[in-house]
């Protein structure tokens, strides 16, 4: 039996009469993480290597496709979570974003304009000149403190990886409760899987560390890390740096939670490469928010969010995320990633 009920921060549909009435006076908020691929803004930056984004650059990147790629990314985030939440995600994660330029086109597209969002940047990024940032609805989550945590991977001595995107480090409020978030874009797998390994153990190792710290300093602090990791939810630098289960009878509440195990060995991805499906793209949440005992915001549920105008719709590429470069053309997509959300609950 389905029913449906309205309620004050969004709506939740269950499909049983006990999970129902259980659901009645639930509110419930979206967080959600998006890979933006690429999304720059046109001019030259002569500190950063983005002359393929210019419009004399390789891509021929002009202030029309631009326009046209912050138009097509906040339709696509206009659409998140709103079957749940009306005013879909309170924060979004987002990473290949250049700077504030772009992020202040995306923020003021019609689309989303009326939602309001602001948003925390650093100028911080790697030698391609993108950087993580966050979206925020100033309506559920209010800003407290961020800082970049610097990921140093040239102690490995790798001239194909000099540098790589900090990890983003928000604390704020979300809809009444203090929340740690991590934004993060680990090193991609250019040069082999294997031989780029390292340097996500060292990205997850920067997150860890602040984690433990926050945790030690008092263990039921509601973390949520969120990002483009490059690796799967059952990868080394997910499961055993991060320590990320996905069974939530083993998670500590000072531990991760990563809801996304189970969507992988499903064969479901966010991603896909060679006709096979990654799901790089994760929100890994403390063990906080899987406790019994838990009377505030609780993980209720997550999303691979991969609706049909997202898709390749014909061709070798059908069902893959439709992209918005085919090698140097502009094909007018999204992104070569699929979003994610999960979904807090509370009485």
């Amino acid at each position: 039996m389905l029913k449906k009920f309205c309620i004050a921060l969004g709506c939740i549909t269950l499909y049983t009469g006990a999970d129902a009435q259980k659901a009645k006076n639930m509110k419930v908020v979206a967080v959600a993480f998006y890979n933006l691929e690429n999304f720059f803004d046109p001019a030259d930056d002569p500190n950063r290597n983005d002359e393929d984004f210019t419009p004399r650059g390789a891509n021929a990147y002009t202030e029309a496709i631009f326009k046209q790629k912050a138009h097509n990314m906040a339709y696509a985030i206009s659409k998140l979570a709103t079957d749940v939440t009306p005013d879909g995600p309170a924060i979004i994660g987002v990473s290949e974003v250049e700077n504030d330029v772009a992020l202040q086109e995306l923020v003021s597209q019609p689309e989303i304009k009326d939602r309001g969002y602001k948003f925390v940047w650093h100028y911080r990024s790697d030698r391609r000149g993108i950087s993580n940032a966050l979206l925020y609805n100033p309506k559920y989550f209010k800003v407290i403190s961020s800082e970049s945590l610097f990921v140093d991977i040239d102690k490995t001595n790798d001239p194909e990886h000099p540098t790589t995107r900090d990890v983003l480090h928000i604390t704020g409020n979300l809809a009444g409760d203090t929340v740690h978030l991590f934004v993060n874009h680990w090193p991609s797998r250019r040069g082999g899987e294997a031989a780029t390994k390292p340097l996500r153990a060292i990205a997850a190792g920067v997150a860890k560390k602040k984690i433990d710290s926050l945790m030690k300093e008092n263990p039921q602090s509601r973390v949520i890390l969120m990002g483009d990791l490059n690796d799967d939810p059952t990868d080394e630098s997910v499961a055993k740096v991060l320590g990320a289960k996905g069974d939530k009878d083993e998670v500590t509440i000072s531990r991760l939670y990563n809801p996304w195990v189970n969507f992988y060995k499903k064969g479901l991805g966010s991603l896909s490469y060679n006709d096979a499906w990654n799901l790089f793209d994760q929100i890994i949440i403390s063990g906080i928010y899987v406790n019994k005992k838990n009377t505030s915001w609780r993980y209720y549920k997550a999303e691979v969010f991969s609706r049909d105008f997202l898709k390749e719709n014909f061709g070798q590429y059908k069902g893959s995320p439709h992209r918005s470069y085919s090698g140097s053309t502009w094909i007018n997509g999204y992104s070569d990633h699929f979003p994610t959300i999960i979904y807090l609950v509370k009485e």
